[in-house]
């Protein structure tokens, strides 16, 4: 064995990840408070969610957390978790792209990123494709 893990793709991140759970919050944690209830997300709602916003219409990240909260009937969203599996469904739509799909046909993750969000750096499509769809739709 030589300790090394073979790394998840971002496809076996998305499909691999729990089904979103409401909870309490355990403690005061990333702008939430000990006991409101959170919603968990799984990168599956949140592609589902972002897949319904109509094209050139946007929302911030924080106005897709509260509106997935109320879907939920939960009180908040983890932003942490949030964070993660958005960037886990703009990679996957990314690569559906790369391998031949057509830009309407992946999850339109652009009407929630823009290219001035600190995750469009990290994503593999970098910026300009962020900037380009948004463009496209007249964002």
């Amino acid at each position: 064995m030589t300790g090394k893990s073979k790394r998840k793709s971002w496809i076996e991140k998305f499909e691999g990840a729990p089904p979103p759970v409401v909870k309490p919050v355990p403690a005061d944690i990333a702008g939430m408070k000990a006991g409101e209830i959170m919603l968990v997300p799984s990168p599956a709602i949140i592609a589902d969610f972002i897949g319904k916003i109509p094209a050139g219409t946007s929302m911030d990240v924080k106005m897709l957390r509260r509106q997935l909260a109320r879907q939920f009937e939960a009180e908040v969203t983890c932003p942490i978790t949030t964070g993660f599996h958005l960037r886990a469904v703009a990679e996957v739509a990314y690569e559906a792209h790369r391998a031949g799909a057509a830009v309407t046909a992946i999850t339109p993750f652009w009407r929630v990123l823009d290219e001035t969000t600190p995750t469009a750096a990290k994503l593999a499509c970098g910026p300009d494709f962020i900037r380009a769809q948004r463009q496209r739709e007249g964002l």
